[in-house]
């Protein structure tokens, strides 16, 4: 599978932004779908997965605020990003795995995206 983020740019404190991640190349829903961010000097950190029918997970640095979904009939999976803080700024990557609990653990990773930043001014 072949990854396609974008969405990111330059937001205020408390506003939303909304990333998304085209797939295309293998069968698109057959995979878990997720989300990762990253800043410098630190490990790419796990934000939010939804499985192949529809079953979701989320950090907890961002539950209540982040919203992930899928559409499998475009093969896109979005993160909606709401009250945004300025320790959400980072590089976000898509990635995909053939099951929800992988994904989670940064596990067995088939496909990563290309990255998107995400900058929150206070």
């Amino acid at each position: 599978v072949q990854l396609q983020a974008s969405g990111g740019g330059l937001v205020q404190a408390g506003g939303s932004l909304r990333l998304s991640c085209a797939a295309s190349g293998r069968t698109f829903v057959t995979y878990a779908m997720g989300w990762f961010r990253q800043t410098p000097g630190k490990e790419r950190e796990f934000v939010a997965g939804i499985s192949r029918i529809g079953g979701s997970y989320y950090a907890d640095s961002v539950k209540g605020r982040f919203t992930i979904s899928r559409d499998n009939d475009k093969n896109t999976v979005y993160l909606e990003m709401n009250s945004l803080k300025p320790e959400d700024t980072a590089v976000y990557y898509c990635a995909t795995s053939r099951k929800l609990v992988l994904l989670r653990a940064g596990r067995e990773i088939d496909s990563w995206g290309q990255g998107t930043q995400v900058t929150v001014s206070s």
